[in-house]
């Protein structure tokens, strides 16, 4: 961490309520350098179509004027490049690209406002946050639920949460702790950056920050700080005659209850509560489960599937499996990802698969889903077999001949790799 982030952490740590004057100086040359470090180098490029490679050409002339512009009051955001990725179950979400400056400047803001608001973020925030993860936030979870004290789960998410953050309302909070105009007008030119959708068309945001930008994560975990966490901590948890735990990973979050009565109360007051800013929660994906050792009931979170098993002994345990949603879903991505890569040249196509392989496993490899991973193996093997079978109009392989290919390429096996 550059000095001067660690002096602002550390004042922000001290005093939780000192608004911090002049960030804006921090925008220096020097730290633009530092700040393209953490710059992913194989991101999309914006609408100017200048790719990472061709910025860091001429990387120190390229700072020193997005420096000067900021100072001299002449920066203005270039449009936000709109792309669309499929989200599953035929529905696809919009992602916003910046131009490559704006992200460099980006990175920039959002490494001053995370020295200052990682000493306000409570434990129970989880996502896009240094030393967090959603194998953190399920293994905390996971802790809280196996002594069986919490009977009651509300699952909940809010419905197209980066679409519908007010600005007004962020900007308000962002005030809270910064006293810096020229800052906070830099941030609300991102925000009312116009969108150029895939048609050409030019979209003028009056609230939502895009995902996708740099700085919309952070932004998005300061609103809910307040909006939910801190309305959590102070109010509902005081309020509530037994134990309650909250675990948030940006907009997906679950919480849970010792005592019947103060789940309730929470699932009738929670959508009031996100309608004072902005937000609505999701009905199809907000619900209220009886989740004791005896209970039937299931609930996802963050692509695990959580509920009551039997033990080695016959004990009632607590179990997670990958969701069957996500287990459908990836294997519907795995058949287009044959369809698309079958035609390469076996030791790539099998180098690359790997790869995908290992990232499966690393995220849902978790203690006690090992069936689930070997039941994904079993399918993506005969979906292999599928496709290496069209790459030519006769078949080529039967079951013995695809065994003999798989031991000259051998395939990345399932593998638990977290004990929680």
């Amino acid at each position: 961490m550059q000095t001067s982030l660690r002096g602002i952490a550390n004042k922000a740590g001290q005093d939780r309520t000192y608004r911090f004057r002049n960030l804006i100086s921090l925008l220096t040359v020097d730290f633009l350098l530092w700040s393209w470090t953490f710059v992913n180098k194989k991101a999309a490029a914006g609408v100017d179509r200048e790719s990472a490679y061709d910025y860091e050409r001429n990387l120190v002339n390229n700072a020193e004027t997005l420096i000067e512009s900021v100072k001299g009051g002449w920066y203005r955001a270039k449009l936000i490049l709109r792309k669309y990725i499929p989200k599953g179950e035929g529905k696809l979400r919009p992602l916003g690209i910046p131009a490559m400056a704006d992200k460099l400047l980006q990175t920039a803001v959002a490494k001053i406002l995370e020295a200052i608001y990682e000493q306000d973020f409570l434990s129970c925030s989880y996502g896009y946050r240094p030393g967090t993860s959603a194998h953190k936030a399920i293994k905390d979870l996971s802790a809280k639920l196996r002594p069986g004290y919490f009977a009651w789960v509300v699952e909940a998410d809010i419905k197209g949460f980066f679409n519908t953050i007010e600005h007004d309302k962020l900007l308000n909070m962002l005030m809270r702790r910064i006293d810096d105009k020229p800052l906070l007008k830099l941030i609300r030119r991102w925000l009312k950056a116009g969108i150029l959708e895939i048609d050409g068309q030019v979209l003028h945001p009056v609230m939502g920050t895009p995902q996708g930008g740099i700085i919309s994560p952070i932004l998005a975990n300061i609103y809910l700080h307040y909006v939910l966490d801190m309305w959590f901590e102070e109010r509902v948890k005081t309020h509530c005659k037994g134990r309650a735990y909250l675990c948030r990973y940006a907009d997906d979050f679950v919480c849970v209850f010792e005592r019947e009565s103060d789940a309730q109360r929470f699932n009738q007051v929670l959508p009031k509560r996100l309608a004072k800013f902005g937000l609505e929660v999701a009905a199809e994906k907000t619900h209220m489960i009886q989740f004791d050792r005896q209970s039937k009931c299931r609930f996802d979170f963050l692509g695990f599937e959580f509920f009551w098993g039997r033990g080695r002994y016959g004990q009632r345990v607590l179990r997670r499996r990958t969701s069957r949603k996500k287990h459908k879903a990836a294997l519907v991505n795995f058949k287009a990802w044959c369809q698309k890569h079958c035609r390469l040249p076996k030791a790539l196509l099998f180098s690359k698969l790997n790869r995908k392989l290992r990232g499966y496993w690393n995220y849902y490899g978790i203690r006690g889903n090992y069936k689930s991973m070997a039941d994904y193996f079993y399918h993506i093997k005969h979906i292999l077999l599928k496709w290496l079978n069209r790459r030519s109009q006769k078949r080529s392989y039967n079951w013995t001949g695809f065994k003999a290919l798989l031991r000259d390429f051998p395939l990345a096996r399932p593998r638990i790799c977290h004990d929680f």
